[in-house]
């Protein structure tokens, strides 16, 4: 599988790139970006033979099989329909789009060309996540009673420009770290949300968008999860929580891009430290991905979950404004 790169991102550079190359038979084989001096430069750095700034011309290529989407969120919805009428397979980070609308039509459109369609949620591909998922699967803590997910960092500098300032573009730290989360719960409890209340607050680290959101969700089963992002906590780290009538699972330092953290599970037996794996979450993601492609099993995180993240951390930011608690609702898919 030949891989098109929309977008000299960040994370092509330090994880997806890696991720793709370490599949077998897959190759990055075309940058776009829409300034032609830096795909060329993107290009030479990381040794992909092709690069520009056609759109048209890139999706043409028939050597390219599968298209990864890492620009602004604002265009992810076009390029990803483009890519999709080319029949390219494609991978597109989160959130899929501005609206769960704009991001329904996206998965439709793949559904209708037959081709797959995936939404990058790395963290449920953490072995961390994994060994959790299995816990409550297992019935080690019970009844799950509450969940909280504590998200808040200090965005480093490199990574914040459009993020902090631009809400055209999609920034903020709910379009950005909120979903993550969303698709945290949704695939630890195998639940959805029904209602949410919540605040949020811009600190003047940038203009514009909201750096800080706190969050509580009633979900279907009426367990309750508590949600906390932000952009400017230097020293909070990250991780969750998760208590049931049976037991509660400490997990530290696993909201994490990298294998990272450690997890322990309480119960009246005493507090016992939870082993799992720690594979890279991309290449893990990857292998899903391509497999899907050949028709062998789903992607990590489907176009669906995309959607139902989006979904969700809207429905957050829409209580955070008004003041109200709101239902979470989704697409018809």
């Amino acid at each position: 599988m030949r891989w098109i790169l929309m977008g000299a991102s960040t994370i092509a550079a330090e994880h997806m790139i890696g991720a793709i190359r370490s599949q077998p038979g897959a190759s990055v084989h075309r940058i776009l970006s829409s300034s032609p001096g830096r795909a060329a430069e993107f290009a030479a750095t990381h040794g992909i033979p092709h690069h520009g700034s056609d759109l048209a011309a890139a999706l043409a290529d028939p050597e390219a099989g599968a298209v990864y989407i890492s620009t602004t969120n604002e265009q992810h919805r076009a390029q990803a329909l483009a890519a999709i009428a080319a029949g390219k397979h494609v991978l597109c980070e989160k959130p899929l789009a501005m609206t769960a609308g704009e991001a329904a039509e996206m998965v439709l459109a793949a559904r209708a060309r037959g081709v797959t369609f995936a939404t990058n949620h790395h963290l449920r591909c953490a072995g961390s996540h994994r060994a959790i998922r299995a816990l409550i699967a297992g019935g080690r803590i019970g009844k799950v009673l509450s969940l909280r997910i504590f998200h808040a960092v200090q965005l480093p500098a490199h990574l914040q420009g459009w993020r902090i300032n631009d809400a055209a573009a999609g920034g903020g730290v709910i379009a950005d770290i909120t979903v993550h989360n969303a698709d945290t719960a949704r695939f630890l409890l195998q639940d959805e949300p029904v209602s949410v209340v919540a605040k949020m607050t811009a600190s003047g680290l940038g203009e514009g968008v909201e750096d800080s959101a706190m969050s509580i969700w009633t979900m279907s089963s009426g367990a309750m999860v508590f949600s906390h992002e932000s952009f400017t906590h230097p020293f909070a780290g990250s991780g969750l929580e998760l208590h049931g009538t049976a037991g509660s699972v400490f997990a530290r330092g696993v909201m994490s891009q990298s294998p990272l953290g450690e997890i322990e599970l309480v119960t009246a037996a005493g507090r016992e430290a939870i082993p799992f794996t720690r594979d890279d979450l991309y290449a893990t993601g990857l292998a899903a991905f391509l497999a899907a492609t050949r028709g062998e099993g789903a992607p990590a995180a489907s176009g669906e979950d995309g959607v139902r993240s989006l979904s969700i951390a809207l429905a957050v930011r829409k209580a955070a404004r008004s003041g109200t608690c709101c239902p979470v609702t989704f697409p018809e898919l």
